[in-house]
C-alpha cells in the first residue's frame, strides 16, 4: 500500500513514515513468512532506506496460541505453523511463521508440566531481520559521517561515497523485484563498510 510520491508529499511537510509487514503483503513483495526466500527481510530493510522510511514494525514475535474461538491453548509451532484466525465463520491461515520469529523451547511443547527454563529457539529469519537492520545502520553511519565530514572529504572522493548510499538495482530495482542471492548485499555492505572506516580516521 506503500506510495512513494504520496509519502514524499508528505515528507514536504515534515512528516516521517515508518511501514511494516505481517500476513501480508504476499509474494512477490518481500515477506517474513518460513516459505520464502530467506533474504526478503534482508532486502526489505534495504528497501527501507531506498524509500526513505525512517523505521519498521514487525507486530509480533512469539505468537504461539490458537484463538480463543479455535479453543484456545498453546498451539505447537512445529508441527503447526500457520497463525490461524476465524474469518467469516471459517478457519483462515495467515502465512506460515506469521508473528513467530522466535520459538517455545522443545519441551515447553511436549507437555511438560513443570517450568521451562530453556532459551527460546531461533530462526533463520530473525537472523536475518537483524542482518537487516544493520545493513540500515552502516548507511546512517555512512550518511552522518558524509554530513560531519563534508569539508575535509576531497571533491573526487565524495561522489564515491555518496553513490554508496544509493541502492543499486542489482539489490532492489523496486518492491517487487529484488535479489534472492546474499552476494550483492554482501559485497555493498563490505563496501559501505570500508567507506566508514576510511571516513572515521580523517
Amino acid at each position: 500500500l506503500y506510495d512513494h510520491e504520496k509519502a514524499n508529499e508528505r515528507r514536504a511537510v515534515g512528516e516521517r513514515f515508518w511501514w511494516y509487514i505481517c500476513t501480508g503483503p504476499k509474494a512477490p513483495y518481500p515477506g517474513l513468512f518460513i516459505d520464502r526466500a530467506a533474504t526478503d527481510l534482508r532486502v526489505w530493510l534495504w528497501q527501507t532506506w531506498q524509500n526513505d522510511i525512517e523505521g519498521v514494525l514487525i507486530w509480533r514475535l512469539n505468537h504461539w496460541h490458537y484463538p480463543r474461538q479455535l479453543g484456545g491453548g498453546l498451539q505447537n509451532p512445529y508441527e503447526d505453523t500457520q497463525n490461524w484466525t476465524i474469518l467469516y465463520g471459517y478457519k483462515h491461515g495467515y502465512g506460515n511463521g506469521d508473528g513467530r520469529f522466535i520459538y517455545p523451547p522443545e519441551a515447553a511443547v511436549e507437555g511438560s508440566e513443570d517450568y521451562v527454563m530453556d532459551d527460546p529457539v531461533d530462526s533463520i529469519r530473525w537472523e536475518m531481520l537483524r542482518d537487516g537492520i544493520e545493513d540500515y545502520e552502516y548507511f546512517v553511519i555512512l550518511a552522518g559521517l558524509l554530513e560531519e565530514r563534508r569539508d575535509q572529504i576531497p571533491p573526487d572522493e565524495r561522489g564515491i561515497y555518496e553513490e554508496l548510499l544509493e541502492v543499486p538495482d542489482t539489490i532492489s530495482k523496486s518492491l517487487t523485484e529484488f535479489t534472492k542471492d546474499p552476494s550483492p548485499l554482501d559485497a555493498r555492505r563490505d563496501a559501505i563498510a570500508r567507506a566508514i572506516v576510511r571516513l572515521s580516521r580523517m
